[in-house]
């Protein structure tokens, strides 16, 4: 009886790729959540050029969920592409005026309308959120006022000032938008807390007017003041900006 013949080794590579496990979401996630850190907390610095073999390195991490992390970060606005000529090159955004205005207005909307739900919940509910409110507000206050200001203390007290009344008043939907958006413009926040501190009794006022509204069960009043809180943030950061000078611009 004759010998059966062995299988062509192109069919054997083929279906041997048929059999390998699809890439791991949490791989992605993992180096999307890293990267994002990094450049959040500025290690990864505005305009600062992304090679992907580097960050993978970096990261201790295969360059194939790392390309799918860049690929999101992108489309979310944190990685920027240019035409590098034969291949395009990628480079962290810059923080400049326009983007900060543009950024801050956005997070404004969203952050007005889990307002406006905040102030719709009921009253008891309303009543232990308006205390928690006051809680990080008032932290906020002698934050600022202490002789040798905490910066980074700072920026985690006004970010659950913030968190708090996002994620008691936002559905599903508008906690996504929110998560997604709102760490584009702690980027800002992280890099020029130091210089905003003088800043921060103005912005413990109009946190004093978002809380009152939601404590009234006034919607429409909470949604105006926290798009304000966001509207006057985005003006004092662009004066910050214009002193110090917009990051990551060559």
């Amino acid at each position: 009886m004759p010998a059966k013949s062995a299988k062509p080794p192109r069919i054997q590579s083929r279906r041997a790729r048929l059999h390998e496990p699809p890439l791991r979401e949490d791989r992605i996630a993992q180096a999307y959540e890293k990267l994002r850190d990094l450049i959040g907390w500025g290690k990864l610095a505005p305009g600062t050029r992304i090679i992907e073999s580097d960050i993978a390195l970096r990261l201790d991490i295969s360059r194939t969920p790392v390309r799918s992390a860049l690929q999101r970060l992108q489309q979310e606005g944190y990685i920027l592409v240019s035409d590098g000529g034969k291949q395009a090159r990628l480079s962290v955004a810059p923080l400049t005026v326009e983007d900060a205005r543009e950024l801050f207005s956005i997070v404004g909307v969203v952050e007005g309308l889990a307002a406006r739900r905040a102030a719709e919940l009921d009253e008891v509910t309303r009543a232990a959120l308006v205390r928690t409110l006051r809680e990080f507000n008032g932290e906020l206050l002698r934050a600022a006022d202490a002789q040798a200001p905490d910066s980074n203390l700072i920026f985690d007290l006004d970010l659950n000032f913030h968190r708090s009344y996002v994620e008691a008043g936002a559905g599903p939907r508008l906690l996504t938008l929110h998560r997604a958006i709102k760490p584009q413009s702690e980027r800002y926040n992280r890099l020029y807390t130091n210089t905003l501190v003088a800043e921060i009794h103005t912005s413990v006022h109009e946190h004093d007017v978002i809380i009152r509204s939601i404590e009234e069960g006034d919607p429409a009043s909470a949604d105006q003041a926290a798009q304000l809180n966001f509207h006057n943030a985005a003006e004092r950061l662009s004066r910050v900006i214009v002193d110090v000078g917009e990051r990551g611009v060559w």
